[in-house]
């Protein structure tokens, strides 16, 4: 589980990017549990196995904290995606 001091790490540094605001509050909306209340969890946050996964894909075996950097680059290729359009991912998901 990421620690609570990532989590404010990577929320401060968002808040200096306000062109990321957006795309950081649908990325959140999708990686929280629906009813996340209802699991025992006191804060809107990931499952733990989504961060193991995403970590290990990542980093491999061992890391238990993702490089804020890390994390900002991939809101920005994310707001870049959402901002081509449905037809051109189209285009190049086929090629």
């Amino acid at each position: 589980m990421l620690a609570f001091r990532t989590y404010l790490k990577l929320i401060g540094v968002v808040v200096l990017r306000p062109s990321l605001w957006m795309t950081a509050l649908r990325s959140a909306k999708r990686l929280v549990p629906r009813q996340w209340w209802r699991n025992g969890s006191h804060l809107p946050v990931p499952s733990r196995a989504y961060i193991d996964f995403r970590l290990t894909t990542q980093y491999g075996y061992g890391v238990e904290q993702p490089e804020i950097a890390d994390v900002i680059d991939y809101l920005e290729w994310s707001k870049d995606w959402h901002s081509t359009g449905t037809s051109m991912r189209r285009r190049l998901h086929k090629a």
